[in-house]
């Protein structure tokens, strides 16, 4: 039989090497031989398109929207980001002349399209008639908006050129007119807080040559 200072000393042996043990997995270097594995970088596609009458080429996570490709890689800033859920309007960009959400749309989606941002309409010292009618009509307020308002204004005025009809019409078979009516019915997914609605009515019909 064991004597009690054998007992003891086997009890202490055994709590000693125990902690040791656990002093061993929890330090930093056990803990860096051991590294989490590196995330794989994000697959790319290439897409090209024409921005402005300029071509450009991207290479782009093919879940990046227009919107993103627009502001983050190519600069232009002057499309606005607001709700990101195609339902207010500021990131409206004309592509092949029609006007769309740019926070909805995939770039990878456009490829070989032309595509209009504000920037591409005019210039400060060569204007659009229409971002000039803004300014006589004080139809762009404190201005966040005012980018996919003006895409947005000018695609109304040719939807309504091209015959394309709308809600606010009666018969869908007659050609429809630049009427107050209807162009509020087709800006209504453009939304100022500003509540700039009728200065914007008074931009587009003086454009249009009509009566707000």
């Amino acid at each position: 039989m064991p004597s009690v200072s054998e007992v003891e000393f086997s009890r202490r042996g055994l709590l000693a090497g125990s902690a040791a043990t656990a002093v061993i997995v929890a330090s930093p270097a056990g803990a860096a031989a051991t590294p989490p594995p590196k995330a794989e970088a994000a697959p790319t596609m290439p897409v090209r398109f024409k921005v402005n009458g300029e071509k450009r080429e991207l290479s782009l996570d093919p879940r990046t929207t227009l919107l993103d490709a627009l502001r983050e890689h190519l600069h232009l800033t002057g499309t606005k980001k607001g709700c990101d859920h195609g339902q207010c309007g500021a990131c409206t960009v004309m592509v092949d002349g029609v006007r769309i959400n740019s926070c909805l749309s995939l770039a990878v989606m456009h490829e070989g399209d032309e595509i209009t941002t504000i920037e591409g309409l005019g210039t400060p010292d060569k204007l659009h008639p229409m971002q000039a009618a803004f300014i006589k009509h004080d139809g762009y307020q404190c201005g966040y908006c005012t980018p996919g308002q003006i895409c947005s204004a000018v695609a109304v005025l040719d939807e309504i050129k091209r015959g394309v009809p709308s809600h606010a019409q009666d018969d869908l078979m007659t050609k429809p007119t630049a009427t107050n009516v209807e162009m509020r019915e087709r800006m209504s997914g453009n939304i100022c807080r500003c509540g700039a609605y009728s200065n914007i009515a008074e931009a587009m019909a003086e454009v249009a040559g009509a009566k707000a």
